[in-house]
């Protein structure tokens, strides 16, 4: 394999693409009106991509809401991507909490429906 990311089904690419840029600090590696692919900053092989969920080239059976799916991002610090979280009014599903598996767990939607899992190690 040589390259491997998700991309995000999406009505709102740019509301989308910015609600991960303002949580997570990701930066545009390459933007447009239908698609925005994203990586971090530090480490640009980890990617995020943005799709307009009616673009020609998404199948039609795969434009529905997201269902059965839950994005993991885990980072240095949960309460302070809660705290990026609370300050951009994201729809914040479960404040942070510590997790029997040695973890700090919260999980928000972002613009499009996605469940996001943000957590780190306790």
């Amino acid at each position: 394999m040589q390259r491997g990311f998700t991309n995000i089904l999406a009505e709102d690419v740019a509301q989308t693409a910015a609600f991960y840029e303002t949580l997570l600090g990701l930066k545009p590696k390459f933007s447009s009106d239908w698609f925005v692919n994203l990586a971090d900053p530090d480490n640009p092989d980890l990617e995020l991509g943005v799709l307009q969920r009616t673009n020609e080239i998404v199948p039609a059976r795969a434009r529905q809401a997201p269902a059965g799916v839950i994005l993991t991002f885990v980072v240095d610090d949960c309460d302070t991507i809660h705290q990026r979280a609370i300050a951009s009014n994201a729809d914040i599903v479960e404040a942070p909490t510590d997790m029997p598996y040695g973890q700090r767990r919260m999980i928000v939607r972002d613009p499009a429906g996605t469940f996001i899992d943000i957590s780190s190690l306790v």
